[in-house]
């Protein structure tokens, strides 16, 4: 064994945490923001709060990836995170925002983009634009991505069950897909209801 003097002080290699973080928008509050939103940035808002995608997914949409008649849109494997290929149901709202996106102009080069701004694609969605509108609709701490995190939320707050989320996300494991789970609380509703359940047979006293 050779001792020595170190030269530098030694590293401990970070261990990354399963927790991450989550901020979601109640309705209330997704309203606020998109009433205060830009036209384009909202519609882009608007449909990102319907089907969760990513926000390269929303701005690199191309209309050979949405069929309005069977109310449908994909994304490729090659551009999808996980690298697999992602079906998206439409809404009744997600579809709506597609078909007032037809009727916008486009230069020529950009008329297979479903998002456009002034005739051209967007790659930017975080402006000066989207961080006014969050303050004057009172939103703070608040991402683009985070209207996926809303959307996940939604879906879990109103019982979607979270293997259908995933497949839905386009999420390649479950554990991502957990971080959600709190949000719903249907499955432990059975055991606290026998609590203040009159048949129980236990008396509540009552503190003076």
């Amino acid at each position: 064994m050779e001792w020595g003097w170190l030269t530098s002080a030694p590293k401990r290699k970070r261990v990354k945490t399963a927790g991450k973080r989550i901020r979601w928008l109640s309705p209330a509050e997704a309203e606020r923001l998109l009433a205060e939103l830009p036209d384009h940035l909202a519609e882009m808002a608007r449909f990102s709060l319907e089907t969760g995608l990513r926000r390269a997914n929303v701005t690199g949409l191309q209309w050979s990836q949405v069929d309005l008649v069977r109310r449908v849109a994909w994304i490729h494997a090659d551009q999808a995170k996980a690298h697999k290929a992602i079906t998206v149901p439409l809404s009744d709202t997600a579809v709506e925002v597609l078909r007032r996106q037809l009727a916008k102009p486009r230069k020529p080069q950009y008329v297979s983009w479903v998002f456009v701004y002034r005739g051209c694609s967007i790659y930017k969605t975080t402006t000066a634009a989207w961080r006014k509108a969050q303050k004057r609709a009172g939103i703070r701490d608040f991402r683009w991505h985070d209207l996926r995190h809303t959307w996940a939320s939604w879906h879990v707050q109103r019982g979607t069950p979270l293997q259908v989320l995933k497949e839905l996300g386009g999420w390649e494991t479950m554990e991502m897909v957990q971080r959600y789970a709190h949000l719903s609380a249907e499955h432990l509703a059975q055991w606290v209801a026998p609590l203040t359940a009159p048949h129980c047979g236990y008396k509540i006293a009552e503190v003076a």
